[in-house]
């Protein structure tokens, strides 16, 4: 092996370990929502909403990071700042006295894990600008590691310790790695680009806002509005429906994500060299059908099974939907990240709100609400196929 690959596979399991870190307390969210209704008394839609302000706030410092990611040489610095942000806001936010400054707290840690995307991975694909689906699929890998082995830890703590002091245990994750970072920052490749301009801001605006252009924000959207609405809904349905208990909440929760988890790598290749659209609609298809399997008056372990197969497919196929809008873009990766990570985690969170709204009727009707926003978002990636620009081979 080669010098430059060695150097090129330490980066990659450097990232994905750093991506595990400031996605771990992301991942114990959705285990510790029970517990916080009951502290606070929220009905599913309060809950949905709180899920939506995390998400929505978050999202705010996507696009910001990747227009500064592309401007900034030494990246290394930047993606060092975000695990002290994420360490401290989660802390604070463990601490919180009320719904409103839970949610804010929670925002303002996740504006820290948010920052580390599009840094992180436009990194990575200008040093695997052949293989970008690999690339984002491996370090895919790290986040969702973080909600396979979060939600298993939370589960059994919840047992012997309140949610406040779990997310306060969970903090430590990102607290680590930055100590562990300081360490390794310098090695992180200065970006060589041209810094973004102007005209490139307004280059990437004409090509989001042609035809084409927004047909693949309403897929990319309308894809985390599914994913968002099932692991927002599926803990609370899990605890309050079919009786199970956090530890085993977290076992299933835990089971989905692994899926995804080792899915990713392996569909952003298969990508790479297939095609984007048929892999993303073959993958969605199956997640619809496992989500209204879900939604059937079935027993327990029935819907859990099939609660599973739906999120583990829709995560896994989440690789190939951020190829697809690097390949659609052409240009400047990191912001071209930033922006669809803002589609995903800031317009895809609303998902959580209405798939709550719903859930105050019947917890089981989200799943159903999944089903449909996942069948626009295959509507609207064919639909692309059919308007894209030529931009690259891989779109198709």
């Amino acid at each position: 092996m080669s010098n430059s690959s060695k150097k090129l596979k330490t980066l990659q399991f450097t990232f994905l370990f750093g991506h595990m870190a400031n996605d771990w307390c992301n991942g114990a969210i959705y285990i510790l929502l029970p517990a916080i209704g009951l502290t606070f008394g929220l009905r599913p839609s309060q809950l949905g909403l709180l899920v939506t302000i995390y998400a929505f706030g978050a999202a705010l410092a996507y696009l910001p990071a990747g227009i500064i990611a592309d401007r900034f040489r030494n990246q290394g610095r930047l993606l060092l700042l975000t695990f002290w942000w994420v360490g401290i806001g989660y802390i604070a936010a463990s601490r919180a006295p009320g719904f409103l400054s839970l949610a804010l707290l929670l925002a303002f840690a996740g504006m820290g894990d948010a920052t580390w995307h599009p840094i992180a991975t436009g990194v990575l694909t200008r040093q695997m600008p052949g293989r970008r689906g690999q690339a984002l699929g491996i370090h895919a890998i790290g986040g969702t590691l973080a909600t396979v082995l979060s939600p298993l830890l939370v589960g059994f703590l919840l047992a012997v310790l309140n949610w406040r002091d779990v997310m306060m245990v969970s903090a430590a994750a990102p607290l680590l790695m930055g100590l562990v970072f300081i360490r390794y920052h310098r090695a992180v490749p200065r970006s060589t680009s041209k810094r973004i301009t102007r005209s490139d801001l307004g280059n990437l605006k004409k090509t989001w806002s042609s035809s084409s252009g927004l047909t693949l924000i309403a897929g990319i959207s309308t894809y985390n509005m599914a994913v968002m609405a099932l692991i927002t809904i599926m803990p609370l349905f899990l605890q309050r429906s079919g009786g199970f208990t956090p530890g085993q909440t977290g076992i299933v929760f835990a089971s989905a994500m692994l899926i995804g988890a080792i899915g990713q790598p392996w569909v952003g290749r298969f990508s790479d060299a297939k095609g984007r659209r048929g892999v993303f609609i073959v993958g969605s298809v199956i997640g619809v059908s496992a989500a209204m399997f879900a939604a059937l008056p079935l027993a327990p372990v029935w819907i859990s099974i099939s609660l599973v197969l739906s999120v583990g497919i829709l995560v896994a196929i989440r690789s190939g939907v951020l190829a697809l809008a690097v390949d659609f873009a052409g240009q400047r990766e990191a912001t071209t990240l930033g922006f669809v990570f803002v589609l995903m985690d800031g317009v895809g969170a609303f998902g959580a709100m209405l798939a709550g709204i719903v859930g105050d009727f019947q917890l089981h009707y989200a799943f159903l609400l999944a089903a449909g926003f996942s069948i626009i978002s295959i509507a609207a990636i064919f639909a692309v196929d059919r308007t894209r620009r030529p931009a690259s081979p891989h779109q198709s």
